[in-house]
């Protein structure tokens, strides 16, 4: 793939497939150390130890339509090819947690691409899950979760064309301030930037 925004996307399709209610999209980014790492972590079915040693495998799926599933060995490679690391780790009925590390100075390394687009898109095609997403760059962080927002929304549903471009538009303007060395921004009652 050529962003790591489409590995985030397609695992977190699988999150949803396996019946997941709140997942969460994590971003540490170290500029000094040249490091990234992405987590996705979810409360969905889990898997065994046997699908957990399987799902690397890009000829292992559980989907009945395609013979195949990529999502979760690409992002493997993405990381391993950069000198990095990946593990994933699951409890049938408790859910899973994947988590990619990136060496960001290597040849290799995938750029991040378009996360604010992609994190808006799966709240507002999946308003009935919850979502965390927290970015945080050298030691500086802002996150955004769903249910913060729904009770500040008040019953407005998040796929409503107008929480959509807030949501986008607080993920874009966040990241902006973080990757502009500008401070942080406050906690808030609409998008619980920390």
């Amino acid at each position: 793939m050529r962003e790591l925004s489409l590995n985030v996307l397609d695992v977190v399709q699988n999150s949803i497939s396996a019946g997941a209610s709140l997942i969460a999209v994590r971003l540490r980014e170290n500029r000094a150390q040249h490091s990234l790492s992405i987590s996705i972590e979810d409360d969905g079915c889990g898997m065994t130890p046997e699908q957990v040693n399987a799902v690397t495998d890009p000829f292992y799926t559980t989907r009945t339509t395609r013979k195949v599933g990529l999502g979760i060995p690409l992002f493997k490679m993405a990381a391993e090819m950069t000198g990095g690391s990946f593990s994933i780790q699951s409890v049938p009925g408790e859910g899973t947690q994947i988590c990619a590390c990136f060496n960001s100075d290597s040849i290799d390394f995938t750029p991040v691409g378009d996360i604010c687009g992609t994190m808006t898109m799966l709240i507002s095609c999946n308003p009935e899950i919850d979502f965390i997403y927290e970015y945080t760059l050298d030691g500086r962080q802002f996150v955004l979760d769903t249910r913060t927002l729904r009770e500040t929304l008040e019953g407005v549903p998040l796929n409503m064309p107008e929480v959509t471009e807030w949501i986008r538009g607080f993920l874009q303007e966040n990241t902006e301030e973080l990757q502009g060395d500008t401070p942080a921004a406050a906690p808030d009652s609409e998008g619980g930037a920390v």
